[in-house]
C-alpha cells in the first residue's frame, strides 16, 4: 500500500479528488506494471511521480507506448527503465507526442537504437 505521505504527494501532484474505479482503472494498471517485472515499490514510486497514469487508457495509450517502444529496439529493461525515469511516458499519446519528438530526434541524425538509448 501506500503511506500517507505518499498519498498526499498524490493528491496534492494532481491537483484534485482522486476517484478512480478500482476495478477498470487502477487494478489494470497495478497488474500490467507488475507484468513488466516492476516491484512493488517502484509501482508505487511511479505512481506518485505521475498519479496522471490512472486517467490513462491502457488499452488505447499505456500499451500502444510499450509496443511502439519495443519496436524501436528497446528491451524489457530498458522500457522499465524508461518508465521508472519518466513515469508520464506512458500517459502521452503517440501521434500527438511521441512519435513528433522521436521523428525530431532520427532528423538529428539518430537511429533507432539510439533514440532507445536516449529515452533510457
Amino acid at each position: 500500500g501506500f503511506s500517507d505521505g505518499e498519498l498526499s504527494r498524490v493528491n496534492s501532484k494532481y491537483g484534485r479528488r482522486l476517484e478512480f474505479d478500482v476495478e477498470c482503472r487502477v487494478k489494470p494498471l497495478l497488474q500490467w506494471l507488475s507484468d513488466l517485472e516492476m516491484t512493488a515499490p517502484e509501482v508505487r514510486k511511479a505512481v506518485v511521480r505521475c498519479p496522471k497514469i490512472f486517467d490513462v487508457d491502457l488499452e488505447k495509450v499505456s500499451k500502444p507506448v510499450v509496443f511502439w517502444l519495443k519496436d524501436l529496439g528497446m528491451n524489457d529493461a530498458q522500457v522499465k527503465r524508461a518508465i521508472l525515469a519518466c513515469p508520464q511516458l506512458i500517459a502521452l499519446t503517440l501521434v500527438g507526442n511521441l512519435k513528433p519528438r522521436v521523428q525530431w530526434l532520427k532528423e538529428l541524425g539518430m537511429d533507432d537504437p539510439q533514440v532507445a538509448k536516449t529515452i533510457t
